[in-house]
């Protein structure tokens, strides 16, 4: 991966490209699970989303297995699919990045009003 792109972020929609490609393949209720999963998964980005890619790619490999295994979508992850994601990413509650945003925005508003006494 070249600097241009790593700054324009042209590798991650090449890898996401791919992704779908092979979440194609997959049966429908597997496709369904898929769109899911990508949905609540972004929900614990960072600013680029860099850091979801291990887990976007495991998630993907999992479901390319249990699919070809012929196990059924509520075998494999259950009923509770942003549950999946977030034990996926971190513990139980993991923070969003509006967490981290209204945090670090609390923090300085915290800081800058110390300052004034």
């Amino acid at each position: 991966m070249n600097f241009f792109e790593r700054i324009t972020g042209s590798d991650m929609t090449k890898e996401m490209k791919a992704f779908e490609e092979r979440a194609k393949l997959l049966p429908a209720e597997y496709q369904a699970a898929w769109k899911e999963i990508i949905n609540n998964l972004w929900i614990h980005g960072d600013f680029t989303g860099r850091n979801l890619m291990p887990f976007i790619e495991s998630s993907l490999e999992l479901l390319e297995v249990t699919a070809a295994d012929g196990q059924s979508i509520e075998e494999v992850l259950g009923d509770d699919i942003k549950g999946f994601c977030s034990a996926l990413v971190g513990d139980e509650g993991a923070k969003t990045y509006r967490d981290k945003w209204r945090d670090q925005l609390n923090n300085n508003v915290a800081r800058k009003l110390g300052g004034l006494k």
